[in-house]
């Protein structure tokens, strides 16, 4: 058996190419929607990728089954579990099987069991596998998506909070309490091949380990610890993280079925007039993915900036909309990785990629950043608001007095003072640097950020 796994930084999403070596046949368990890369180990290692899997409907990334299936005839395995909310629409005129718990499928010789695993979501799935082509004649390990992870398990409020589906996040954590009880009777040697690591918003404490074992996380996971409902059901849905508002979009797009991408071509524009033409166009939003440092004081107006790092995915599925026509200002070495990153959570609308050396014609905004004793001391002032742009459970942790918890990812639409001068932090910096441009953008003048943060004040 071949065995590799891809791990996407950006989401912290992690996929699988298992292949079968005495037939050639491989899957791709979770596929991401670009996947090149995982084709091109498979065809080095003499595999042909016939098959792809999902755990379940994706709530952050986009899946590239269907692309794969579409593109190069793989047959698709897709959960058939769940009421009608929860089944694939995009199934005609491919190859898929639907499968529901007690099936099981094999690639080549090696074998997938199919586990219901609700919780995380209602149609949830594993696969638990052996290496029957190996001389196995017993499970290897278990493929859990986003049931169990390394530390935690999948957060069951998503639907909830994200796609406001009321009365699901109680539901699905009682759901997930059964699942893991099941799981606890998994053999110990079995290895847990995990949906996510450490940065994803799918659970609130993922550990950065790539892979575990049954045995290890019986012991010290926190969520596997429980024998009362009750407590497990509370302890779970306490403190999760904010639920991105693009999850909601996620889940619709791949229970539909993601738009097939044609791998055109994405104009650049080097020129200023290009550019001025470009964002006259209807519902255009412009994000700069230049670093925070250079735009500070290069502001391009009307634009937002989100440095292209890795939080970069995070932050533009928070702010970007969905019909919005986006222009991306990028280093020339980072325009193919900027786009990968916008389709793997389905920002397709792309009109063009601007290089820096457009910008040299335009009149350029800034905004300034404070030291901690200039921020304290205009904060004195009656016409000061201060903004505070972290999570819910940073805010919680600690706080200035003076301070409006106004979150990051909702900037674009929370209301604000008129006629007030806009002193913004966050935790270090980084997100209160986003967070001023995005102001900026409103058409708020005087705005400046503290440098580093809450860490700098010392409190």
């Amino acid at each position: 058996m071949f065995y590799k796994s891809f791990t996407d930084q950006n989401l912290a999403q992690n996929a699988y190419l298992v292949g079968c070596q005495r037939t050639g046949d491989a899957v791709i368990i979770d596929p991401p929607r670009e996947f090149d890369h995982i084709l091109a180990i498979a065809k080095e290692e003499g595999l042909r990728v016939t098959a792809a899997a999902d755990t379940h409907i994706h709530a952050d990334y986009i899946s590239g089954a269907r692309q794969l299936a579409v593109e190069h005839g793989a047959k698709l395995y897709l959960s058939d579990e769940g009421d009608k909310n929860w089944k694939y629409e995009y199934t005609e005129g491919i190859d898929v099987e639907l499968v529901k718990e007690g099936a099981t499928f094999s690639v080549g010789n090696i074998d997938f069991e199919v586990w219901h695993t609700p919780g995380h979501t209602p149609e949830s799935i594993s696969f638990i596998l052996t290496d029957r082509g190996g001389g196995a004649t017993g499970p290897m390990g278990i493929f859990t998506g986003d049931f169990v992870f390394v530390g935690d398990v999948g957060r069951p409020d998503l639907l909830e909070e994200a796609a406001g589906i009321m009365g699901t996040a109680d539901s699905g954590a009682r759901d997930m309490f059964k699942s893991i009880e099941r799981f606890k009777e998994l053999p110990d040697h079995l290895v847990v091949w995990p949906g996510h690591g450490a940065g994803s918003a799918c659970g609130k404490s993922l550990g950065s380990v790539p892979i575990s074992t049954v045995g290890y996380e019986k012991q010290f996971n926190w969520a596997l610890q429980f024998d009362d409902e009750e407590l497990f059901v509370k302890d779970l849905l306490k403190e999760q993280p904010e639920a991105p508002v693009y999850f909601a979009e996620m889940k619709k797009l791949n229970k539909v079925g993601p738009a097939v991408l044609k791998h055109e071509d994405i104009d650049v524009l080097l020129d200023t007039a290009s550019f001025e033409a470009a964002m006259a166009g209807d519902n255009t939003l412009v994000i700069d993915t230049r670093a925070a440092a250079v735009v500070e004081k290069t502001l391009v107006p009307g634009s937002i900036n989100i440095p292209f790092n890795k939080s970069f995915t995070n932050w533009a599925g928070w702010l970007a909309k969905y019909d919005e026509q986006l222009l991306l200002i990028a280093e020339e070495e980072n325009h193919e990785k900027v786009v990968i990153a916008l389709q793997s959570i389905g920002l397709d609308h792309i009109v063009a990629i601007v290089d820096p050396i457009a910008l040299e014609g335009l009149t350029l905004q800034s905004y300034d950043t404070l030291s901690v004793e200039a921020f304290m001391e205009e904060m004195k002032a009656a016409n000061t608001f201060v903004v505070d742009v972290r999570n819910d459970a940073e805010w919680h942790d600690g706080h200035l007095e003076e301070a409006n918890h106004l979150f990051l990812g909702k900037l674009r639409t929370t209301e604000m003072p008129a006629q007030k001068k806009l002193l913004i932090h966050c935790q270090s910096g980084v997100r209160s640097a986003i967070a001023a441009t995005v102001l900026k953008a409103r058409g708020f003048e005087d705005v400046a950020q503290l440098e580093g943060g809450y860490n700098a004040l010392g409190i």
